[in-house]
């Protein structure tokens, strides 16, 4: 059985482990990356599957979600991410679904880990969860249909898009912006002007 075949236990588990509004949400999130996986050619059960898992652990404290990172399952977090617990969330949620739910497919885990920060050399399945999270019918934030619009043109313009949204935001919040987030958009800019 592979783990796209066990959406009918990840539900569960996604229902179990959040509240209605993120339950919502990651539903809206996994029918949103299954559209964007058949306009641009990714696999629509891994999207289904990634979208559905994306945000399993949002919905715990950040002292809880950094306990499970460093001290149950080993993982150091960088500099940045210790002073940033916005993205622990895809963190814990990658080793969460590997290591508990027993999920193996590298693809899935990463899409979960990266649709936050993104970062450099992107697969298509990690660009599609990265979009999806931002234009599912849920959202409703300033600048929700730009982005939208964009998603329907190209993966890269969507993700320009986000990635120079969430570089600006982390910013004007003084923030920390992981360097996968720079990497990520200093690469889809200089292939976008090289392009």
């Amino acid at each position: 059985m592979t783990d796209t075949d066990r959406n009918e236990d990840f539900m569960n588990e996604v229902r179990k482990n959040l509240g209605d509004y993120r339950f919502i949400h990651s539903l809206a999130v996994a029918k949103s990356a299954v559209e964007l996986a058949r306009r641009f050619g990714a696999d629509e059960k891994k999207a289904y599957t990634a979208g559905l898992l994306h945000d399993i652990m949002k919905d715990k404290k950040p002292e809880e979600l950094r306990f499970l990172i460093e001290e149950k399952y080993g993982v150091k977090l960088t500099e940045v991410e210790r002073n940033n617990h916005k993205l622990y969330h895809a963190i814990a949620g990658a080793l969460y679904v590997e290591r508990e739910l027993g999920v193996t497919d590298r693809e899935i885990i990463n899409a979960i880990r990266f649709h936050t920060t993104g970062r450099k050399n992107m697969t298509l399945l990690e660009k599609v969860i990265y979009i999806a999270d931002f234009i599912s019918e849920d959202r409703s934030y300033n600048g929700v249909e730009r982005m939208r619009e964009k998603a329907t043109v190209s993966l890269e313009k969507a993700m320009k898009e986000g990635l120079q949204f969430t570089i600006i935001e982390l910013s004007e919040k003084l923030l920390p912006i992981h360097p996968d987030s720079i990497d990520a958009y200093n690469q889809i800019v200089t292939e976008d002007e090289n392009g």
